[in-house]
């Protein structure tokens, strides 16, 4: 039993690395620069993702680089007072497509689950009209869950 496995053993030796293992190794790349594909991506991210009512979150972003604005909107988001039940809230963006935003849930904002709606978008505006072009470039959504106030946190 020792012979047949001191065979294999020189045997996968002999045959080198890659063969041993039943891998197959890729030919080294030639250039250095790292792949372009981050920039087209999209992504929206809220934390806390369990917030409560009258709770302040943050918005992470990131938009295809052609994009320069992002807008963000939600049920969440309701103002005192207001009628509207979906509010939008405007966001610039870096060169790289990098942004963020603090955004308060309203205390009046309902219990429950949510939907929080992005939407990366090119402007362009003619300054001699001023008239401005809005391009949607890319959406994404992600879900929120609103919890009722407790008071009692705070003690």
């Amino acid at each position: 039993m020792r012979a047949f496995l001191g065979m294999a053993l020189v045997a996968a030796l002999v045959m080198g690395p890659g063969q041993a293992a039943g891998a197959r190794t890729d030919p080294p790349t030639t250039d250095d620069q790292p792949k372009d594909d981050w920039k087209k991506l999209t992504s929206l991210r809220v934390l806390p993702e369990w917030p409560r009512q009258n709770d302040v979150v943050r918005i992470f972003v990131h938009c295809p680089t052609e994009a320069n604005h992002a807008i963000i909107g939600s049920t969440a988001f309701t103002l005192k007072g207001s009628w509207r039940l979906y509010r939008e809230v405007g966001l610039g963006l870096s060169d790289r497509g990098l942004g963020r935003r603090s955004v308060i849930i309203s205390y009046y904002a309902l219990p429950g689950h949510h939907q929080v709606r992005m939407k990366c978008v090119k402007v362009t505006i003619n300054h001699k009209t001023r008239i401005r072009k809005i391009r949607v470039i890319s959406r994404c959504t992600v879900p929120l869950t609103v919890r009722r106030f407790s008071l009692s946190r705070f003690f």
